[in-house]
């Protein structure tokens, strides 16, 4: 799969999607430059420590969260992108569910949508995807955390969400799904989706896990999201072994150097004896 101008040999590894979040309450100096600045150095260390992929954000999706205006989160994310793309050879992706957001995002160097509402939130955003010809990731999402048969009922509802991206003209080999932990599903669905990832993996489509310090791992651990790093590896082992071929993470380093390990045993190594 290409992103970017890098391929991605599906299947063959776990690739880390380190999290970039350009938000106030994320980087709190104000000022566009020294905004801009900040997040540059945080890239940058990610890289250093592994990332295959930067990931952008510039609106909090977290339960309960305020929507910002559109002219807002272009202001927050585009400088981002451009001053990334100018200075390090790495893919970016752009998290966002807004078309205009994502055009923006495109404009200034944006190699993957990444869309928590899978394209069905905002349809332009599959239409957008076809013109750039730009590589998406499609996250299950729901309003209310109601099911009777989750897995069934999540793989209908990334069925939904494929639907939009072929309509509107995305190819397949563009498409990565997520089962969108935290998202609409209550800790005991997250636990099942992580407990089945190998469902979703057989879909037929690359996936990426985003799971990192989520309130999953803050309720089975009772700790706070300062404190979920050691959960967070947990599940990008699990997801790993599971069969995904991305992890959306915040501490770069250490889900790296657990996937190389994660690897090394899964491959097997000849023996010393």
């Amino acid at each position: 799969m290409k992103i970017g101008n890098r391929e991605f040999e599906i299947g063959k590894k776990v690739y880390v999607m380190g999290i970039l979040n350009v938000t106030p309450d994320s980087f709190s100096d104000g000022g566009q430059f020294v905004q801009a600045e900040r997040a540059l150095r945080q890239a940058e260390q990610m890289i250093a420590d592994g990332a295959d992929i930067i990931d952008v954000g510039g609106e909090s999706t977290r339960p309960g969260h305020t929507q910002i205006s559109d002219e807002e989160e272009i202001e927050r994310v585009a400088p981002v992108i451009r001053l990334i793309k100018e200075r390090f050879d790495i893919p970016v992706s752009i998290d966002t569910y807004k078309s205009k957001v994502a055009k923006a995002a495109l404009a200034a160097g944006a190699d993957l949508l990444n869309d928590i509402w899978g394209f069905l939130y905002d349809e332009n955003m599959a239409a957008l995807a076809a013109e750039y010809d730009a590589a998406v990731c499609l996250m299950h999402n729901r309003e209310t955390a109601v099911y009777d048969e989750l897995m069934d009922e999540v793989i209908s509802d990334l069925g939904k969400c494929l639907a939009a991206a072929e309509k509107h003209g995305v190819k397949k080999e563009r498409i990565i799904l997520d089962p969108g932990i935290g998202f609409g599903k209550t800790y005991e669905h997250n636990l099942e989706i992580m407990n089945h990832l190998e469902q979703i993996c057989g879909m037929g489509y690359p996936v990426l896990l985003g799971a990192s310090r989520k309130s999953m791992i803050g309720l089975a651990l009772d700790l706070p999201v300062t404190e979920r790093e050691e959960g967070t590896i947990a599940t990008s082992v699990i997801g790993a072994m599971k069969g995904c071929d991305f992890v959306r993470v915040h501490d770069v380093r250490a889900n790296v150097r657990a996937l190389k390990m994660t690897e090394a045993i899964r491959k097997g190594g000849k023996s010393d004896g």
